[in-house]
């Protein structure tokens, strides 16, 4: 069994409640039971998502030794608070970025972005805790290591981080594929919160209501969109082009 798992109700418990830094809790479907419901609520506390798995993948994943229902993963980062990633963010150019990722949940996209995003000099990556790609050893690997020198902060809901992000002086830039204006037409030569989207759903409604302006990539060919890694790839280099060019 991988060493960055906890099974057990009180194991669980005990890292909840000595602050270790976990990824998710995985609960059987249908428990119920008043330490469990701890557990939960716990969880919800410190913003940690929770599933509800049948009980076969609690024993696959613990080599069918005995969980009680409850299994933890581990975080694979030393993930800083949102207040933290904005300042190391802002502390390391004139014009800072910060990406932050709306439901890209594939773990190996969610690797090769990171990689760009420290090629390209991003200061921070900003993910919610639900919905998104798990950063784990598949994605730190396919980071090449970047994932350990960006600060990655998860936020329970992206438009508390998008709220405070605007007011710290970052302008919101959110990446639609039917926006009118074009990346060209973005300045990037400003602290700039850069928000892409999963594949097919793109940036949800919500978050999409709160960006300062809205750019497309502008396509030639019939296939219709591009992967998000790319995608993320030649926004942030046309913010990279622009401020070599300054």
């Amino acid at each position: 069994m991988p060493e960055n798992r906890i099974y057990g109700i009180h194991p669980v418990r005990e890292a909840l409640t000595g602050n270790k830094k976990l990824e998710r809790i995985l609960i059987r479907k249908g428990i119920d039971s008043p330490a469990a419901a701890e557990i939960t609520e716990l969880a919800r506390m410190q913003s940690i998502p929770v599933q509800y798995v049948p009980q076969e993948k609690l024993n696959h994943m613990t080599g069918n030794r005995t969980h009680q229902g409850v299994v933890a993963v581990l975080a694979q980062l030393d993930y800083v608070s949102l207040e933290e990633a904005v300042q190391a963010a802002s502390a390391k150019s004139n014009y800072p970025t910060v990406l932050l990722l709306d439901g890209v949940s594939d773990v190996r996209n969610f690797g090769a972005i990171a990689r760009t995003c420290e090629c390209a000099g991003v200061g921070a990556l900003i993910l919610p805790a639900k919905g998104g790609a798990a950063v784990n050893q598949d994605a730190i690997k396919t980071s090449a290591g970047a994932l350990l020198r960006i600060p990655t902060c998860k936020v329970p809901n992206l438009k508390t981080a998008i709220y405070y992000l605007k007011e710290s002086g970052y302008t919101i830039t959110g990446t639609v594929a039917d926006a009118e204006r074009t990346m060209y037409q973005a300045d990037f030569c400003r602290p700039a919160a850069i928000i892409m989207g999963a594949e097919g759903k793109g940036i949800s409604d919500g978050v999409m209501q709160l960006c300062d302006q809205l750019v497309s990539i502008p396509q030639l060919g019939e296939i219709g969109s591009l992967n998000v890694s790319a995608a993320t790839t030649v926004v942030l280099y046309e913010a990279v082009r622009q401020r070599i060019n300054k």
